[in-house]
């Protein structure tokens, strides 16, 4: 039998009184079957709808933290992540449900040294399938991991490009080591795909299982307090930064161009001078970029991690087939 762990659960809330009200039962609910030490941690991103109250007077067993100042999912997670106390940390959403068994089938993942974390399978209210295993795929010098896939043998252990920072299981301890989530992608956008690249760089694993099922509300954060014209520069801002971050050498400059030709160029030519404002902010990130650069590789050299995201793809998922 897997050995089971302790949990702390990182809840990052902003305005999210309505969503707590919803799904934090579901979580409470899915802590007890699993039948392990557990804490839960609302991290309140200086909401103004008495999100804080709310929980301390209805849910007097999880604890609170609280940002004076609004900050961004980033920095909110890693508060959270800061303060926890068990085996494992569950990064999760405000607008997710877990059904009552999601942690029976995760406990095994664990058992491997070299597991960073693992997700589930998130179906929308839809009923469709949002989110599950990512292949790393390439188109020229630029990262994809759009394409969805699953086993229909339940036994058979799926890697995944990233975890989904809606649900994302993971080792407390190796998340320590990468200090959480990089804030250079603050305010929100791309920031769990960049911790678990730095995690499969490290030679850590990610995992996803499509048995163990939560449900998310689609589109009940970020885009209801923000347009798709103040999203939109920062998600592309932030797909550059994850990019320079993760190439070097004559990989990057072939990138570099490649950012130019295929992504600047023609979105101007069709008018979509918002990726001039996504640029110019990638383009300010410089020192930051560099500081990031600089710390994963010292990370790396530490856990004698020493291959790119192109050997990552070739050596895992290139073997896998759906």
């Amino acid at each position: 039998m897997p050995e089971k762990r302790s949990i702390s659960v990182i809840i990052p809330n902003y305005n999210g009184k309505h969503l707590l009200e919803r799904y934090l039962p579901a979580t409470l609910e899915a802590i007890e079957q699993a039948g392990v030490s557990a804490e839960v941690i609302v991290v309140d991103d200086a909401s103004d709808d008495d999100s804080v109250a709310f929980v301390d007077n209805h849910f007097p067993s999880v604890q609170v933290l609280v940002n004076p100042k609004n900050r961004g999912f980033s920095y909110t997670c890693n508060q959270g992540i800061k303060a926890a106390q068990y085996d494992l940390v569950m990064l999760l959403n405000s607008d997710v449900a877990l059904e009552k068994d999601y942690f029976d089938r995760l406990w095994r993942y664990f058992d491997h040294s070299d597991t960073f974390g693992v997700m589930g399978q998130i179906i929308n209210s839809q009923g469709k399938t949002e989110d599950a295993a990512r292949m790393m795929a390439f188109q020229g010098m630029k990262f994809k991991a759009t394409h969805f896939y699953h086993s229909k043998d339940p036994e058979k252990w799926l890697p995944t490009a990233y975890l989904s920072g809606a649900n994302a299981l993971i080792d407390r301890k190796k998340l320590l080591e990468l200090e959480g989530f990089d804030e250079i992608y603050s305010p929100f956008y791309v920031e769990d795909v960049d911790l678990s690249f730095r995690a499969w760089r490290m030679g850590w694993k990610c995992y996803y299982d499509h048995q163990s099922i939560c449900h998310h509300e689609v589109s009940s954060t970020t885009k209801k307090h923000h347009t798709k014209k103040k999203l939109y520069p920062v998600l592309y801002r932030n797909k550059f930064i994850l990019q320079a971050i993760h190439l070097d050498g004559m990989d990057l400059w072939k990138w570099r161009f490649q950012l130019i030709l295929v992504e600047i160029m023609p979105r101007v030519l069709l008018g979509k001078w918002w990726i001039i404002k996504a640029y110019l902010a990638y383009r300010k990130k410089q020192p930051e970029i560099a500081h990031s650069k600089t710390k994963l590789k010292k990370l790396m050299q530490k856990h004698q991690g020493q291959k790119s995201l192109f050997d990552i793809k070739k050596e895992v998922f290139d073997t896998v087939k759906s």
